[in-house]
């Protein structure tokens, strides 16, 4: 095919060999199945700003940091040099991603590199060596669901215990290999503690998994892996260890209205009180009535 023209200083630098065709195009990019060497691999081409159809992308960059504070200047302003330097955040926050959830066990493809918005990556294949299918285009038994499932659930749990949610996991961004599945797509992975959405977008990243899974095996729509696994992360209980079970139990405590009025109306009285000490003190009372009735409330 004719190589595109985002791939071919890639070619002429001998960062790939020949591009073989395209694989998909997204609402961010456009992926090529290339040949390096020996290997063939995945290119995966970012699209322009004005060109992505990713909405509300600023939801997904609330919290990332900066370490150069021009650059963050830059961005803010939304100045040209800034808009360029938040298109290459947005594009090598993936390739940290990759490299640090590979680190913490979860399968994605293997990075190779990002070169002027071209990430060079693994291409998954299945048996046979054909390019792995995505989720939504396979069927499980019941039991193969249980097994997915479990796993993607414990993916997501690693990918939290590094501070990540993927912000847009579902079936379409996730591989099935000979090994099982495989996680996809992460440009715009979020920071679960620095992004005010973060709880939401995991909450939705979960129920999209679970829903997509119980077509097989239905009982899975009576879990709560994410609130689960949210409520752990909230009290620094969750670990790459901790076993998941999808149960969870919200204890609602109704607020013991008349015992709050008690302490309102005891701080007012002494307040009162007090004004009422003041008061004589003012006067030039007797010394009789100069202690402080709230000297208590003090001591």
């Amino acid at each position: 095919m004719k190589i595109p023209k985002r791939l071919q200083p890639l070619v002429d630098e001998g960062l790939i060999d020949d591009v073989l065709g395209q694989l998909m195009s997204g609402k961010e990019a456009t992926v090529y199945m290339v040949r390096r060497g020996d290997e063939i691999c995945c290119a995966k081409v970012y699209k322009e700003a004005s060109q992505r159809s990713f909405k509300q992308a600023v939801q997904y960059q609330e919290g990332r940091k900066v370490r150069n504070t021009r650059r963050a200047r830059a961005m803010e302003k939304g100045s040209k040099f800034g808009r360029q330097q938040q298109e290459e955040s947005w594009q090598h926050t993936e390739v940290d991603a990759l490299y640090k959830l590979a680190a913490a066990g979860v399968r994605v493809p293997t990075p190779y590199g990002c070169y002027d918005g071209v990430l060079l990556m693994e291409l998954i294949t299945d048996e046979a060596g054909l390019v792995a299918p995505r989720l939504n285009d396979v069927s499980f038994t019941e039991a193969e669901a249980l097994s997915h499932h479990r796993i993607i659930m414990d993916y997501i749990k690693l990918m939290l215990c590094e501070g990540l949610v993927h912000g847009d996991l579902s079936e379409f961004n996730v591989l099935i290999d000979d090994k099982g599945p495989v996680i996809i797509d992460l440009p715009q992975v979020i920071d679960a503690a620095a992004n005010n959405n973060a709880k939401r977008m995991f909450g939705r990243d979960v129920t999209n998994m679970t829903e997509y899974y119980a077509q097989f095996a239905p009982q899975l729509s009576d879990t709560a892996y994410a609130k689960e696994m949210w409520h752990l992360y909230e009290t620094s209980a969750l670990t790459p260890q901790s076993e998941l079970t999808g149960l969870f139990d919200e204890v609602l405590v109704d607020a013991d209205v008349d015992s709050v009025m008690e302490e309102i109306n005891a701080a007012f009285a002494e307040h009162e009180q007090h004004k009422a000490w003041v008061k004589a003190q003012s006067k030039g009372q007797d010394k009789q009535e100069d202690e402080d009735p709230s000297e208590a409330w003090y001591n």
